[in-house]
Protein backbone atom coordinates (compact mmCIF):
# COMPACT_ATOMS: atom_id res chain seq x y z
CA UNK A 1 0.00 0.00 0.00
CA UNK A 2 1.20 3.50 -1.05
CA UNK A 3 0.51 7.16 0.50
CA UNK A 4 1.21 10.44 -0.05
CA UNK A 5 3.91 11.98 0.96
CA UNK A 6 4.67 16.00 1.83
CA UNK A 7 7.03 18.13 0.84
CA UNK A 8 10.93 18.83 2.23
CA UNK A 9 12.06 15.90 0.55
CA UNK A 10 9.28 13.54 1.56
CA UNK A 11 9.06 14.18 4.95
CA UNK A 12 5.10 14.22 6.42
CA UNK A 13 3.99 17.42 6.50
CA UNK A 14 2.69 19.94 9.10
CA UNK A 15 -0.84 19.35 9.18
CA UNK A 16 -2.37 23.16 9.49
CA UNK A 17 -5.48 21.65 8.44
CA UNK A 18 -6.84 20.17 11.32
CA UNK A 19 -10.98 21.60 11.03
CA UNK A 20 -11.42 19.03 8.22
CA UNK A 21 -10.15 16.41 10.13
CA UNK A 22 -7.88 16.36 13.72
CA UNK A 23 -5.66 13.41 14.37
CA UNK A 24 -7.18 10.37 16.39
CA UNK A 25 -6.42 11.66 20.04
CA UNK A 26 -4.56 9.32 22.19
CA UNK A 27 -7.76 8.24 24.35
CA UNK A 28 -9.93 7.32 21.40
CA UNK A 29 -6.78 4.92 19.81
CA UNK A 30 -6.57 3.52 23.22
CA UNK A 31 -10.37 2.58 23.76
CA UNK A 32 -11.11 1.99 20.15
CA UNK A 33 -8.47 -1.11 19.66
CA UNK A 34 -9.72 -2.22 22.74
CA UNK A 35 -12.98 -1.71 21.62
CA UNK A 36 -12.77 -3.70 18.27
CA UNK A 37 -12.42 -7.39 19.87
CA UNK A 38 -15.76 -6.41 22.13
CA UNK A 39 -18.22 -4.44 20.40
CA UNK A 40 -18.50 -6.14 17.10
CA UNK A 41 -22.22 -8.15 18.10
CA UNK A 42 -25.62 -6.53 17.18
CA UNK A 43 -26.85 -4.49 20.53
CA UNK A 44 -30.50 -4.78 20.13
CA UNK A 45 -29.57 -8.94 20.43
CA UNK A 46 -29.90 -10.85 23.70
CA UNK A 47 -26.81 -13.14 23.77
CA UNK A 48 -23.72 -12.38 25.73
CA UNK A 49 -22.30 -10.46 23.32
CA UNK A 50 -24.88 -7.98 21.79
CA UNK A 51 -25.39 -7.10 25.78
CA UNK A 52 -21.66 -6.18 25.81
CA UNK A 53 -22.26 -3.98 22.57
CA UNK A 54 -25.17 -2.50 24.15
CA UNK A 55 -23.58 -1.82 27.50
CA UNK A 56 -20.78 -0.65 25.45
CA UNK A 57 -23.05 1.63 23.14
CA UNK A 58 -25.14 3.12 25.96
CA UNK A 59 -21.80 4.02 28.50
CA UNK A 60 -20.81 6.09 24.85
CA UNK A 61 -24.12 7.69 25.22
CA UNK A 62 -24.10 8.75 28.56
CA UNK A 63 -19.58 9.57 28.56
CA UNK A 64 -21.08 12.18 25.51
CA UNK A 65 -24.33 13.47 27.51
CA UNK A 66 -22.51 14.13 30.57
CA UNK A 67 -19.43 15.77 28.79
CA UNK A 68 -22.16 18.31 26.61
CA UNK A 69 -24.63 18.81 29.50
CA UNK A 70 -27.51 16.57 28.25
CA UNK A 71 -29.58 13.66 28.99
CA UNK A 72 -28.38 10.17 27.43
CA UNK A 73 -31.42 9.73 26.01
CA UNK A 74 -31.05 13.26 23.91
CA UNK A 75 -27.97 11.86 22.20
CA UNK A 76 -27.93 9.32 19.10
CA UNK A 77 -25.01 8.62 17.16
CA UNK A 78 -24.95 9.29 13.54
CA UNK A 79 -22.48 7.88 10.59
CA UNK A 80 -21.51 11.41 10.36
CA UNK A 81 -21.48 14.97 11.30
CA UNK A 82 -23.24 15.76 7.85
CA UNK A 83 -25.96 12.92 8.46
CA UNK A 84 -26.42 14.26 12.25
CA UNK A 85 -26.99 18.02 10.59
CA UNK A 86 -29.50 16.67 8.02
CA UNK A 87 -31.74 14.72 10.78
CA UNK A 88 -31.83 17.88 13.27
CA UNK A 89 -32.57 20.53 11.00
CA UNK A 90 -35.16 18.11 8.71
CA UNK A 91 -36.35 16.39 12.01
CA UNK A 92 -37.57 19.44 13.49
CA UNK A 93 -38.72 20.93 10.37
CA UNK A 94 -41.13 17.68 10.07
CA UNK A 95 -41.97 18.17 13.54
CA UNK A 96 -43.48 21.78 13.17
CA UNK A 97 -44.85 21.08 9.36
CA UNK A 98 -48.26 21.52 10.84
CA UNK A 99 -47.21 25.04 12.25
CA UNK A 100 -45.01 26.59 9.68
CA UNK A 101 -42.53 25.24 6.14
CA UNK A 102 -39.95 28.17 6.04
CA UNK A 103 -36.17 27.74 7.51
CA UNK A 104 -34.74 31.03 8.02
CA UNK A 105 -30.70 30.56 8.23
CA UNK A 106 -27.68 32.79 7.80
CA UNK A 107 -25.68 33.10 4.86
CA UNK A 108 -22.75 31.35 6.45
CA UNK A 109 -24.15 28.03 7.47
CA UNK A 110 -22.22 24.97 6.29
CA UNK A 111 -23.35 23.35 3.10
CA UNK A 112 -25.05 20.13 4.88
CA UNK A 113 -27.49 23.06 6.32
CA UNK A 114 -28.20 24.61 2.93
CA UNK A 115 -28.23 20.93 1.02
CA UNK A 116 -30.82 19.91 3.43
CA UNK A 117 -33.10 22.94 3.07
CA UNK A 118 -33.03 22.65 -0.74
CA UNK A 119 -33.56 18.93 -0.06
CA UNK A 120 -36.94 19.44 1.74
CA UNK A 121 -38.25 22.45 -0.59
CA UNK A 122 -39.10 24.09 2.29
CA UNK A 123 -39.48 28.20 1.34
CA UNK A 124 -36.12 29.34 3.10
CA UNK A 125 -34.91 32.89 4.03
CA UNK A 126 -31.20 34.03 4.32
CA UNK A 127 -29.68 35.96 7.06
CA UNK A 128 -26.90 38.39 6.40
CA UNK A 129 -23.85 38.85 8.54
CA UNK A 130 -21.49 41.55 9.31
CA UNK A 131 -18.34 41.78 7.61
CA UNK A 132 -16.49 39.31 10.95
CA UNK A 133 -18.99 36.66 9.85
CA UNK A 134 -21.37 36.99 12.68
CA UNK A 135 -25.02 37.20 12.41
CA UNK A 136 -27.03 40.22 14.30
CA UNK A 137 -30.19 38.44 16.51
CA UNK A 138 -32.21 41.77 15.75
CA UNK A 139 -31.44 40.67 12.03
CA UNK A 140 -32.70 36.95 12.69
CA UNK A 141 -35.57 38.17 14.51
CA UNK A 142 -36.73 40.11 11.65
CA UNK A 143 -36.81 37.63 9.30
CA UNK A 144 -38.66 35.64 11.21
CA UNK A 145 -41.50 38.07 12.08
CA UNK A 146 -41.33 39.57 8.66
CA UNK A 147 -41.59 36.11 6.37
CA UNK A 148 -44.83 35.68 4.61
CA UNK A 149 -45.38 31.89 5.75
CA UNK A 150 -45.10 31.18 9.25
CA UNK A 151 -41.45 29.68 10.08
CA UNK A 152 -41.21 26.27 11.03
CA UNK A 153 -37.51 25.95 12.33
CA UNK A 154 -34.35 28.69 12.67
CA UNK A 155 -30.42 27.71 11.32
CA UNK A 156 -28.12 29.23 13.17
CA UNK A 157 -24.61 27.32 13.63
CA UNK A 158 -22.23 27.83 17.28
CA UNK A 159 -19.37 28.75 15.10
CA UNK A 160 -18.57 29.01 11.70
CA UNK A 161 -16.54 26.16 10.66
CA UNK A 162 -14.49 28.34 7.72
CA UNK A 163 -13.35 32.15 9.34
CA UNK A 164 -14.02 30.90 13.34
CA UNK A 165 -16.26 33.33 14.16
CA UNK A 166 -18.60 32.40 16.97
CA UNK A 167 -22.13 33.30 17.11
CA UNK A 168 -24.57 34.43 19.42
CA UNK A 169 -27.00 31.44 19.72
CA UNK A 170 -28.56 31.96 23.08
CA UNK A 171 -29.00 35.18 22.16
CA UNK A 172 -30.80 34.48 19.47
CA UNK A 173 -33.03 31.50 20.69
CA UNK A 174 -34.21 34.00 23.63
CA UNK A 175 -36.26 35.93 21.00
CA UNK A 176 -37.62 33.33 19.32
CA UNK A 177 -40.56 32.91 21.24
CA UNK A 178 -41.42 28.67 20.52
CA UNK A 179 -39.92 28.72 17.19
CA UNK A 180 -37.18 26.06 17.59
CA UNK A 181 -33.35 26.78 16.97
CA UNK A 182 -31.24 23.75 14.98
CA UNK A 183 -27.37 24.48 15.63
CA UNK A 184 -24.48 23.04 13.23
CA UNK A 185 -22.00 22.90 16.06
CA UNK A 186 -19.56 20.42 13.70
CA UNK A 187 -17.11 23.18 14.19
CA UNK A 188 -17.08 23.64 17.73
CA UNK A 189 -18.12 20.39 19.96
CA UNK A 190 -15.38 19.90 22.41
CA UNK A 191 -13.88 23.11 21.86
CA UNK A 192 -16.35 25.18 23.59
CA UNK A 193 -18.65 24.62 25.55
CA UNK A 194 -22.31 24.53 24.02
CA UNK A 195 -24.72 27.50 24.20
CA UNK A 196 -28.30 27.57 25.78
CA UNK A 197 -31.12 27.62 23.63
CA UNK A 198 -31.15 25.71 20.72
CA UNK A 199 -33.56 22.55 20.33
CA UNK A 200 -31.17 20.48 18.26
CA UNK A 201 -27.38 20.31 17.96
CA UNK A 202 -25.25 18.44 15.54
CA UNK A 203 -21.33 17.08 16.22
CA UNK A 204 -18.43 15.30 14.06
CA UNK A 205 -16.01 12.94 16.10
CA UNK A 206 -13.22 13.36 13.49
CA UNK A 207 -13.03 16.84 14.30
CA UNK A 208 -12.65 16.59 17.69
CA UNK A 209 -10.08 13.83 17.63
CA UNK A 210 -12.47 10.98 17.82
CA UNK A 211 -12.63 8.23 14.67
CA UNK A 212 -14.53 9.24 11.37
CA UNK A 213 -17.32 8.17 10.36
CA UNK A 214 -18.96 9.11 14.10
CA UNK A 215 -21.85 12.07 14.14
CA UNK A 216 -23.49 13.14 17.54
CA UNK A 217 -27.01 14.29 17.00
CA UNK A 218 -28.43 16.00 20.42
CA UNK A 219 -31.95 16.76 20.03
CA UNK A 220 -33.72 18.36 23.68
CA UNK A 221 -36.57 16.80 25.38
CA UNK A 222 -39.84 17.89 24.54
CA UNK A 223 -38.41 19.38 21.12
CA UNK A 224 -41.04 18.39 18.23
CA UNK A 225 -38.80 16.17 16.07
CA UNK A 226 -40.02 13.76 13.33
CA UNK A 227 -37.90 11.06 11.48
CA UNK A 228 -37.30 12.84 8.20
CA UNK A 229 -36.14 9.37 6.57
CA UNK A 230 -37.69 6.25 6.22
CA UNK A 231 -37.34 4.78 10.11
CA UNK A 232 -35.35 1.84 11.34
CA UNK A 233 -36.15 -0.83 13.72
CA UNK A 234 -33.39 0.27 16.26
CA UNK A 235 -32.95 0.69 19.65
CA UNK A 236 -32.78 4.47 19.26
CA UNK A 237 -35.87 5.78 17.17
CA UNK A 238 -33.71 8.56 16.10
CA UNK A 239 -30.83 6.04 14.78
CA UNK A 240 -30.28 4.67 10.84
CA UNK A 241 -28.27 1.56 10.81
CA UNK A 242 -26.43 -0.50 12.54
CA UNK A 243 -24.11 1.41 14.92
CA UNK A 244 -20.11 1.55 14.78
CA UNK A 245 -20.10 0.51 18.81
CA UNK A 246 -16.44 0.84 19.04
CA UNK A 247 -16.10 4.06 16.95
CA UNK A 248 -18.92 5.37 18.74
CA UNK A 249 -17.28 4.58 22.10
CA UNK A 250 -13.47 6.14 20.79
CA UNK A 251 -15.67 9.21 19.94
CA UNK A 252 -16.99 9.35 23.60
CA UNK A 253 -13.66 9.04 25.35
CA UNK A 254 -11.96 11.38 22.91
CA UNK A 255 -14.83 14.20 23.46
CA UNK A 256 -14.23 13.76 27.10
CA UNK A 257 -10.68 14.25 27.08
CA UNK A 258 -10.50 17.07 24.46
CA UNK A 259 -13.34 18.64 26.91
CA UNK A 260 -11.02 17.77 30.05
CA UNK A 261 -7.99 19.42 28.26
CA UNK A 262 -9.88 22.37 26.75
CA UNK A 263 -8.97 25.24 29.22
CA UNK A 264 -5.31 24.53 28.72
CA UNK A 265 -5.01 23.08 25.26
CA UNK A 266 -7.56 26.32 24.13
CA UNK A 267 -5.44 29.06 25.41
CA UNK A 268 -2.19 27.35 24.05
CA UNK A 269 -4.46 27.03 20.34
CA UNK A 270 -5.62 30.58 20.55
CA UNK A 271 -2.07 32.21 21.41
CA UNK A 272 -0.78 30.17 18.05
CA UNK A 273 -3.96 31.72 16.10
CA UNK A 274 -3.36 35.20 17.36
CA UNK A 275 0.40 34.93 16.07
CA UNK A 276 -0.78 33.52 12.93
CA UNK A 277 -3.25 36.53 12.57
CA UNK A 278 -0.44 39.19 13.92
CA UNK A 279 2.39 37.94 11.39
CA UNK A 280 -0.12 37.24 8.36
CA UNK A 281 -1.25 40.99 8.54
CA UNK A 282 2.52 42.19 9.17
CA UNK A 283 4.34 40.96 6.69
CA UNK A 284 2.25 39.36 3.66
CA UNK A 285 1.49 42.30 1.54
CA UNK A 286 -2.02 43.03 0.00
CA UNK A 287 -3.74 40.43 2.68
CA UNK A 288 -6.55 40.21 4.48
CA UNK A 289 -6.88 38.46 7.67
CA UNK A 290 -10.87 37.86 8.27
CA UNK A 291 -13.45 36.93 10.97
CA UNK A 292 -13.78 37.86 14.29
CA UNK A 293 -10.65 38.23 16.04
CA UNK A 294 -11.74 37.82 19.68
CA UNK A 295 -14.98 36.24 19.65
CA UNK A 296 -13.93 32.59 17.31
CA UNK A 297 -12.92 29.13 17.87
CA UNK A 298 -9.52 29.17 19.23
CA UNK A 299 -7.68 27.13 16.34
CA UNK A 300 -8.69 28.10 13.09
CA UNK A 301 -7.84 31.43 11.09
CA UNK A 302 -8.85 32.52 7.46
CA UNK A 303 -6.91 35.09 5.32
CA UNK A 304 -7.08 36.02 1.43
CA UNK A 305 -4.07 37.00 -0.40
CA UNK A 306 -4.86 39.27 -3.65
CA UNK A 307 -3.48 38.26 -6.91
CA UNK A 308 -3.04 34.82 -5.44
CA UNK A 309 -4.72 31.59 -6.81
CA UNK A 310 -5.79 29.69 -3.96
CA UNK A 311 -4.91 26.16 -5.56
CA UNK A 312 -1.28 27.37 -6.46
CA UNK A 313 -0.71 28.68 -2.73
CA UNK A 314 -1.91 25.25 -1.29
CA UNK A 315 0.57 23.33 -3.70
CA UNK A 316 3.36 25.66 -2.83
CA UNK A 317 3.10 25.53 1.10
CA UNK A 318 2.45 21.63 0.74
CA UNK A 319 5.38 21.45 -1.08
CA UNK A 320 7.52 23.18 2.02
CA UNK A 321 5.95 20.54 4.57
CA UNK A 322 2.76 22.70 5.23
CA UNK A 323 -0.48 21.39 4.90
CA UNK A 324 -3.37 23.90 4.68
CA UNK A 325 -6.72 24.17 2.97
CA UNK A 326 -8.08 26.58 0.80
CA UNK A 327 -11.63 27.02 -1.75
CA UNK A 328 -15.15 26.97 0.23
CA UNK A 329 -14.43 24.56 3.42
CA UNK A 330 -17.26 22.40 2.21
CA UNK A 331 -16.81 22.21 -1.04
CA UNK A 332 -13.08 22.29 -1.05
CA UNK A 333 -12.48 19.49 -3.79
CA UNK A 334 -13.86 22.28 -6.18
CA UNK A 335 -11.82 25.01 -5.29
CA UNK A 336 -15.07 26.88 -5.76
CA UNK A 337 -15.33 30.33 -4.25
CA UNK A 338 -16.30 30.45 -0.72
CA UNK A 339 -20.15 31.14 -0.35
CA UNK A 340 -19.10 32.17 3.29
CA UNK A 341 -16.18 34.61 2.26
CA UNK A 342 -18.91 36.13 -0.36
CA UNK A 343 -21.32 36.55 2.41
CA UNK A 344 -18.97 38.55 4.67
CA UNK A 345 -18.36 40.88 1.87
CA UNK A 346 -14.19 39.59 1.85
CA UNK A 347 -12.10 38.69 -0.27
CA UNK A 348 -12.77 35.46 -1.95
CA UNK A 349 -9.79 34.40 -3.87
CA UNK A 350 -6.63 33.51 -2.94
CA UNK A 351 -8.01 32.38 0.50
CA UNK A 352 -6.05 29.86 3.37
CA UNK A 353 -7.42 28.42 6.09
CA UNK A 354 -5.27 27.64 9.08
CA UNK A 355 -6.20 25.34 11.86
CA UNK A 356 -3.84 23.57 14.39
CA UNK A 357 -4.25 21.03 16.66
CA UNK A 358 -3.46 19.21 19.87
CA UNK A 359 -0.03 18.82 18.50
CA UNK A 360 0.92 21.45 16.92
CA UNK A 361 3.67 23.53 18.08
CA UNK A 362 4.69 26.98 18.11
CA UNK A 363 8.23 26.00 16.44
CA UNK A 364 5.70 24.39 13.39
CA UNK A 365 3.68 28.00 13.11
CA UNK A 366 6.59 29.94 13.20
CA UNK A 367 8.20 27.74 10.27
CA UNK A 368 5.03 27.91 8.28
CA UNK A 369 4.96 32.06 8.88
CA UNK A 370 7.78 32.08 7.49
CA UNK A 371 7.49 30.31 4.44
CA UNK A 372 4.04 32.01 3.48
CA UNK A 373 5.52 35.35 1.99
CA UNK A 374 7.90 33.78 -0.21
CA UNK A 375 5.21 31.42 -1.46
CA UNK A 376 3.47 34.10 -1.83
CA UNK A 377 5.86 36.02 -3.24
CA UNK A 378 6.56 33.71 -5.83
CA UNK A 379 3.44 32.79 -7.35
CA UNK A 380 2.67 36.85 -7.69
CA UNK A 381 6.40 37.01 -9.90
CA UNK A 382 5.15 34.21 -12.22
CA UNK A 383 2.27 36.67 -12.64
CA UNK A 384 4.52 39.59 -13.96
CA UNK A 385 3.63 43.06 -13.84
CA UNK A 386 0.27 43.62 -10.73
CA UNK A 387 -1.57 46.43 -10.85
Amino acid sequence: MRYASGGRDGAAADDLDSASSTPLHPAAREVLLAALDAGYADPRRLHGPARNARLMLDNAREVVATTLGVRPDEVTFTPSGTHAVHLGLLGLLGGRRRLGRTVVHTAVEHSAVRHAVDWSGAPSLEVPVERTGRVRPDDVWAAVTGAADPVAVVAVQSANHEVGTVQPVADIAAGLDDVPLFMDACASMGHLALPDGWSAAAGSAHKWGGPAGVGVLVVRKGARWRHPFPVDDRADERGTGFENVPAALAAAAALRAVVDERDEAGARQHALVARIRERVAAEVPDVEVVGDPDRRLPHLVTFSCLYVDGEALVTGLDQRGYGVASGSACTSSTLAPSHVLEAMGVLTHGNVRVSVHRDTTAEQVEGFLDALPRVVAGIRAELGDLP
